[in-house]
């Protein structure tokens, strides 16, 4: 278990799957991410067999939160494509429970995610891609340190337009500062 004050991450559970197919459901939730279609039980259940077969530094994160003393399920959050000769790797979070959203957690949960790329798997960098219109998102990520390296114009499709998505980073010497 990883553990911060109000935040920690855990393995995923295939009993948590249940959950995950519930955010899914919301095209609140989804917006933004790369899963743009509600997710069925069964393509849940493939993705987590599939996770299984990653490197384990790879695997998926759950987000549990410090609620009223006790600890509650609020997202999930993970490594992609680490690059161990570069030392980087792509980061990627979702807060799925919406009564959670606007307390900070998010972001709490992103700086929790950069303390364990930084000090554990001794990455040098990490980065995300975000759409452009999703400023709740990008306000979380200024916040713990992200700046913008680059814009991809329409380089996404959602609501019947294309969009542009925003690749952020941050190096492991801004984050330390």
């Amino acid at each position: 278990m990883i553990q911060g004050k109000r935040i920690r991450f855990r393995g995923v559970e295939r009993s948590d799957l249940p959950l995950f197919v519930d955010w899914l459901a919301d095209p609140e939730v989804r917006f933004g991410i790369a899963t743009y279609l509600p997710m069925s039980m069964p393509r849940e259940e493939q993705w987590f067999e599939a996770t299984l077969k990653r490197p384990q530094d790879e695997q998926s994160l759950v987000i549990e939160a410090l609620i009223n003393l006790s600890w509650k399920v609020i997202g999930t959050c993970g490594f992609h494509n680490i690059d161990w000769r570069v030392s980087q790797a792509e980061v990627g979070i979702l807060i799925g429970e919406k009564t959670h959203w606007d307390k900070g957690l998010g972001s709490e949960a992103m700086q929790l995610l950069l303390e364990h790329a930084f000090n554990t798997l001794n990455l040098n960098r990490a980065f995300l891609r975000v759409i452009a219109s999703n400023g709740r998102a990008i306000r979380s990520y200024e916040k713990v340190g992200f700046v913008l390296e680059g814009r991809m114009r329409q380089a996404d499709f959602q609501d019947g337009k294309h969009i542009d998505v925003l690749y952020m980073g941050i190096l492991k010497t801004e984050w330390a500062s």
